[in-house]
């Protein structure tokens, strides 16, 4: 059963939260953190992406980032921008985009669950952003990305989290620059809080990442290498859970440097084995499954996986891996999407003018655009103990990194 606990979260006053609230570090590259701080010097990506503040000839990896985050952090702290909770507490969560609303209760979940896999995953990590995370939480010492977890919904859970926001004022509460409305309750009272630590002690068996693979793997490898010197809180890592009916996958797309010696025609007949192929004069976002786009050369067509091409498990049924098996590994000889530098990953929210933006520039090839995959094939392929390929599902609206930091020691 999940185990979860309130904690003393660092946080900023409610004046200063708008300006702290930042994207989460991994939907931003270097050059677009920069942007998005100019002019404001309280912004979080000064701590989860603090290469910003140093010159651009510094690797993102260096030492040198992580302790000018530690720096960053620890300024934001003494100057009085984050305060810390005075007790354990939960809070809620709400987030709102357009006409889609959902509520995730921020907590801090058990290294042990994840270890023990009643924290399921769906995706292997990459190494190197693995150990990224492990430099940031280990020199910080604070979780500051939250790992995004999803359960299957519960109308007590429900209940209580509904009334305690219908009868409390939220600490936070503005509208980004993305338009995305962010609400945020702090529940402190001791009866409310055991409440909801028992409901899901009894009533959750499992709780599903769904986005933050890297980030929980981090902070288990960072107790793991704390050994017997390791703090309580390093035990624990920061989490938001929501339940399932709220939640929204977007298409996670992908783009390939290279068509592996093939000329477009050539690639284009060989896809012919395993694709009926349709010209289309619009960019294609697949309306079902096994309908994928493809955008090569100024142009895109419709990919339709012929049947006989996939198998009916819970991985091979998926189009990430009717893409990866007859297309990425077969014809492009890229075997591990987690390593490989010729292929790389565009989440929805971009749009596919990020992709005609990226092949039209020659930076790339060509790009594929995929049918989302469904909450339900997440938890399927969970249960099963598989996984998917990396990057394969894109969750909107994202939390944002700074309103609720988890320090562990």
């Amino acid at each position: 059963m999940a185990q979860i606990a309130p904690f003393k979260a660092i946080r900023p006053t409610p004046q200063m939260a708008s300006s702290v609230a930042a994207k989460p570090y991994d939907v931003l590259n270097s050059e677009e953190a920069r942007k998005e701080v100019k002019d404001n010097p309280h912004s979080f990506l000064h701590v989860t992406k603090s290469e910003i503040d140093l010159p651009p000839d510094v690797h993102v990896y260096s030492r040198l980032v992580y302790d000018k985050a530690r720096e960053n952090l620890d300024h934001m702290i003494s100057k009085g921008i984050l305060l810390k909770e005075e007790k354990p507490c939960y809070y809620i969560y709400q987030l709102i985009m357009g006409k889609r609303k959902q509520t995730g209760l921020v907590c801090v979940s058990s290294v042990d669950d994840y270890n023990n896999n009643i924290i399921k995953k769906h995706e292997f990590t990459r190494p190197e952003k693995e150990n990224d995370r492990i430099s940031h939480i280990s020199i910080t010492g604070a979780q500051t990305g939250n790992v995004f977890l999803a359960y299957k919904q519960d109308t007590e859970i429900d209940k209580l989290v509904d009334q305690w926001k219908s009868t409390h004022e939220p600490i936070y509460d503005f509208k980004a620059d993305d338009q995305v409305e962010h609400k945020v309750w702090v529940v402190d009272d001791a009866q409310v809080i055991n409440q909801i630590t028992g409901l899901f002690l009894t009533k959750i068996d499992h709780t599903y990442i769904a986005d933050g693979h890297h980030r929980a793997a981090s902070a288990a490898k960072v107790r793991e290498s704390l050994g017997n010197d390791a703090p309580a809180d390093a035990s624990w890592f920061l989490t938001t859970l929501f339940p399932s009916n709220q939640l929204h996958i977007m298409d996670y797309n992908r783009l390939v440097k290279d068509l592996d010696g093939y000329s477009p025609e050539e690639f284009m007949s060989a896809l012919m084995d395993d694709f009926m192929i349709t010209l289309s004069s619009e960019p294609v976002a697949p309306t079902e499954l096994h309908e994928f786009g493809f955008y090569c050369k100024g142009q895109w067509y419709i990919l339709t996986a012929r049947t006989g091409t996939w198998t009916n498990d819970p991985i091979g049924v998926l189009d990430v891996t009717i893409l990866s098996n007859n297309i990425l590994n077969k014809l492009l000889d890229i075997k591990d999407q987690r390593t490989d530098k010729r292929i790389d990953f565009v989440g929805g929210i971009r749009g596919l003018k990020e992709l005609e933006k990226r092949v039209n520039s020659e930076e790339m090839a060509a790009a594929f655009s995929l049918y989302p995959v469904s909450i339900q094939q997440l938890f399927d392929i969970a249960d099963s103990g598989n996984v998917m390929p990396p990057k394969s599902t894109w969750f909107e609206p994202k939390l944002r990194d700074g309103l609720l930091t988890h320090l562990i020691h």
